[in-house]
């Protein structure tokens, strides 16, 4: 009876745990979205609402005006095109160069006798930054300033997607790298044919945490771009949101046309037209979001 009481009693605390664990994920899902939301409803809403301060999480007097506005700037598409170039080239890149090295690091120590070295060797730069100056020199001397290399390049290694890789690669069953050894295949064969066919999940999560990177940098933009025509689209919104004036270059003329432009709803509109594509890949992928981080943890 004492057991029961007490299994009783232990569940009721976990479920008590368990609601309010739920209670406070919901909190803290609640205040990263509601600003969000407030956001895209400024966006579509009036200026002289928005001014008012009648507007939070629902459009007041609903227009398109300003997104027709944000949809006629040459300098915001072509700062999107830039940020597109660097995504086609930087994520498969980053791929590629995390895969390669995540492989031989999952090797075991007779497999691969160096391999503790060359963890360190990633694991120390990880801990330890070079420092801004000395990664602006790299990229200059190399005449990959005004590039999209400049912005592809630096960020093709990332050490903790490597690790993500790595453990992911050694969590699988040994008897199918034994078979595909039985059968005559090498190491490029046994990771082109054997573990990446079955890693899709935490190659999704590795992929989603790339774009992600790739497009939300704008520091790199600013300080390896010496033109704003090259910029990448965040740089481009972070030099508009700074600005006391989004309209600022307009005439008086174009203003009196878009009199429910305001600086604060040209600025939302340009945000979420840039969080578009980022939004348009993640419920791709997201279903192997959870599943590639939790087993790509799973060994050290």
């Amino acid at each position: 009876m004492r057991e029961a009481a007490k299994m009783r009693k232990a569940t009721a605390g976990m479920r008590a745990f368990a609601v309010l664990n739920y209670l406070f994920l919901a909190g803290v899902a609640l205040t990263c979205l509601l600003p969000m939301v407030n956001q895209l409803a400024v966006s579509f809403s009036s200026s002289p609402a928005v001014s008012a301060g009648r507007v939070y999480l629902w459009p007041v007097d609903f227009t398109l005006e300003s997104y027709e506005y944000m949809a006629g700037k040459p300098e915001f598409f072509k700062a999107f095109s830039v940020s597109l170039r660097r995504l086609l080239l930087g994520v498969p890149l980053s791929m590629v160069v995390s895969v390669l090295a995540a492989y031989p690091l999952s090797r075991q120590v007779h497999e691969f006798k160096a391999r503790k070295y060359y963890i360190w060797y990633f694991i120390v730069p990880m801990m330890f930054y070079g420092g801004l100056i000395p990664s602006y020199m790299v990229v200059r001397n190399t005449g990959l300033i005004d590039s999209a290399l400049a912005l592809a390049l630096p960020c093709s290694i990332n050490v903790f997607n490597i690790i993500l890789l790595m453990n992911f690669f050694r969590s699988i069953p040994k008897e199918m790298e034994e078979a595909a050894a039985i059968d005559g295949a090498g190491h490029v064969s046994t990771l082109f044919q054997i573990m990446l066919p079955v890693s899709a999940p935490v190659l999704a999560t590795v992929t989603l945490f790339f774009i992600v990177n790739h497009w939300n940098a704008w520091f790199d933009g600013l300080i390896y771009m010496n033109s704003p025509a090259n910029y990448p689209l965040q740089t481009y919104l972070q030099t508009q949101v700074v600005s006391q004036d989004i309209l600022s270059t307009e005439s008086l003329r174009d203003i009196r046309q878009i009199a429910n432009i305001s600086d604060r709803t040209g600025k939302a509109a340009q945000i979420f037209l840039a969080a578009i594509p980022v939004l348009a890949v993640y419920p791709f992928l997201q279903k192997h979001f959870t599943s590639g981080i939790v087993m790509g943890s799973v060994k050290g």
